[in-house]
């Protein structure tokens, strides 16, 4: 399925501290050069007038150097010193009155430099302006940050949608399998994108709304790209959660920035994909407190059917619960056509499945078909990933083509996980693990109404230590009590293969146990499939807690009642229990002969379970279910 990147935004308070941290740096390290330059200056040694006259006398110096007052003295050994002399008075004249003959100033040579204008000057102005250039220099490079700053800021209420027109990455219908029924609610949107003169003639209104319900990954997504592209119009796609910021009001300014760039493109479609983020029922909060999410479904509200009606902007937003979307949101005028993608069936599986398989070296035995049978309740997003762990798979044993045991393997890890090559059992864990297994199995393969077996494992993948595959033989929308029941006891046929064998039970078992619990709890109360409560539904319509509607949310049936629907589920799941444990003793030889085949290779086929099972005098499902296609033929 196709998926919309999220760009990341840059916080600008924190981009203007990070750019205020760096230029105090600057100044420091500026202002640390310049210290280590002028001290640098001073390195030479200064000495007094008296030393200089002691030194001369001495013999000592060969060459002063005057600029100015300033003296630079050289000595025998080409070291050199500084000194000073009074100013207006001649170097003779200060070195006599410090006695200083003159025949001990012939045997210096004293050279007079002429000082220049413009370097005595530039001395003294550089010493000052620099410093206060460096100044400046940084007030302005903060000011320029700050002003930067502001306009982010005040961009906080501009639209993050972001437009996709033209050929490039274009999606169609062709490139989404299934859904045919979607794809024909949307065709009218796509029509009135392209022609709506049509419509308008004959005084029909389009749809402002589109609301997309489904499963995670069942191409919501993928269906508002593919309904830009047929029309081939501006598409603004942005997610929910992109409207609220910390600020107030930024939410309801984004909103109304974004539609008035739709009506400036119009005809143009404005997908909001997770719009629940934002949509969800207001006046849930606790307190009273005014919310910002509020105000930014508040200005939706508005701007999809207020005062200025949106013409040719066509507002598509996606949903995985839409139970918690507020009533205004979906009232006619609004979000009034709701298109439901289910999950896809065999058909739509296979189509999914070519889809995704275009651009991959598949092998010429590989049957899609078959992975399409072995994968019921996946989504479309499942079966892409499918497909690209069995490329993954194919290249680490560094194959060229995709094999059907590398699709078949993908399977497993799409539902499971990656095998546990690192989790070894004991030999005795390895002995429940298999009777465990064969429990599930052979319980799933005697009862009438339970689904087949096609595969059993006791290698670890994920969080299980193994695992029975079980599918149906076509596919089912509906689903009968007794297949239920028939199934409560195949959860418990580990378990009750546990106690039979080793006279005692592990912890093994506590998924098994947990999910059963929940299906029985759902026949009692949600299905009416018990005999005692009758047809009442004491379920509640979301099962979860929305804060603000169902905090504090008393049940909606006495004590009494709650008594009698924890007996039910208890006689539920005790009568799956002696059920599985009934079918387990009645067939002793086959456990034991599927925990044996387990243990020895750790994974058993469908092929090699069902010789097994007419070993023991038992018919495989498929062969019946075969036969009664060929009767009714």
């Amino acid at each position: 399925m196709a998926t919309i990147s999220k760009n990341k935004k840059e916080n600008p308070i924190g981009a203007f501290a990070n750019k205020m941290i760096g230029a105090l740096l600057i100044l420091m390290l500026l202002s640390a050069l310049y210290s280590f330059i002028t001290s640098g200056m001073k390195k030479t040694e200064e000495i007094t007038l008296t030393q200089l006259a002691t030194e001369i006398s001495n013999g000592n110096v060969t060459e002063v150097n005057v600029d100015g007052s300033d003296l630079q003295i050289k000595f025998k050994d080409n070291s050199t010193k500084i000194s000073r002399k009074e100013d207006g008075v001649g170097l003779s004249e200060t070195l006599s009155g410090y006695g200083v003959n003159q025949d001990q100033m012939k045997k210096v040579a004293v050279k007079v430099n002429k000082p220049s204008d413009l370097a005595f000057w530039f001395g003294i102005v550089s010493s000052i302006l620099f410093p206060i250039l460096l100044l400046v220099f940084f007030f302005w490079f903060m000011s320029k940050q700050v002003k930067g700053a502001n306009l982010q800021a005040f961009s906080f209420g501009q639209s993050r949608a972001r437009v996709t027109m033209g050929e490039k990455g274009k999606i169609t219908f062709k490139d989404v399998a299934g859904v045919k029924e979607a794809k024909e609610e949307l065709q009218e949107i796509v029509e009135f994108l392209k022609s709506p003169k049509k419509f308008i003639e004959m005084g029909a209104k389009i749809p402002k709304g589109v609301l997309l319900m489904g499963a995670p990954g069942t191409g919501k997504t993928l269906m508002a790209r593919a309904v830009a592209g047929e029309a081939n119009v501006p598409f603004f796609h942005l997610s929910g959660s992109e409207f609220v910021e910390m600020f107030v009001g930024v939410g309801a300014s984004r909103v109304r920035d974004l539609f008035k760039n739709a009506k400036k493109a119009a005809p143009a479609i404005v997908f909001i994909d997770e719009i629940d983020a934002v949509g969800r029922q207001r006046g849930t909060g606790l307190g009273g407190g005014h919310d910002e999410r509020e105000q930014t479904l508040n200005q939706i509200l508005v701007e999809m059917d207020g005062f200025e009606p949106n013409e040719k902007v066509i507002v598509i937003a996606a949903t995985n619960l839409p139970d918690v979307l507020d009533p205004a949101l979906l009232r006619p005028g609004r979000f009034d056509r709701r298109v439901i993608l289910d999950l896809p069936d065999l058909n739509d599986r296979e189509e999914i499945l070519k889809i995704h398989a275009e651009g991959k070296p598949l092998d010429k035995e590989t049957q899609l078909r078959v992975i399409a049978e072995r994968t019921p309740g996946f989504s479309g997003a499942d079966l892409q990933n499918l497909m690209n762990e069995s490329a993954i798979l194919a290249a680490r044993e560094n194959r060229k083509t995709i094999k059907q045991i590398d699709m078949i393997r993908s399977i497993e890890k799409v539902m499971l996980g990656s095998e546990r090559k690192s989790h070894l059992l004991t030999k005795e864990e390895k002995a429940i693990a298999s009777y465990h297994e064969a429990g599930h199995a052979l319980v799933a393969s005697v009862l009438e109404h339970a689904d087949p077996v096609h595969k059993v494992s006791v290698v670890s993948r994920g969080r299980a230590a193994g695992y029975t595959l079980k599918l149906p033989l076509e596919e089912r929308h509906l689903y009968t009590k007794s297949h239920f029941v028939d199934e409560l006891a195949v959860s418990l046929g580990g378990y009750a293969a546990e106690k039979l064998v080793f006279g005692d039970i592990t912890t093994g078992a506590s998924d098994d146990i947990s999910r059963a619990t929940d299906v029985a709890r759902s026949l009692v109360t949600k299905y009416g499939m018990s005999d005692k409560i009758g047809p009442v539904s004491f379920s509640e319509k979301n099962d979860m807690v929305f804060l603000g509607r169902d905090f504090g949310h008393e049940k909606n049936y006495s004590e009494d009642v709650a008594k009698e629907i924890d007996e039910e589920v208890r006689q539920f799941m005790y009568g799956a229990y002696k059920k599985a444990e009934e079918t387990i003793k009645d067939n002793k030889k086959l456990l034991d002969a599927i925990a044996k085949e387990l243990i020895e290779k750790e994974t058993v086929e469908r092929d090699e379970f069902d010789r097994l099972l007419k070993a023991h005098g038992i018919r495989p499902k498929k062969e019946l279910y075969d036969e009664l296609l060929e009767a009714a033929k």
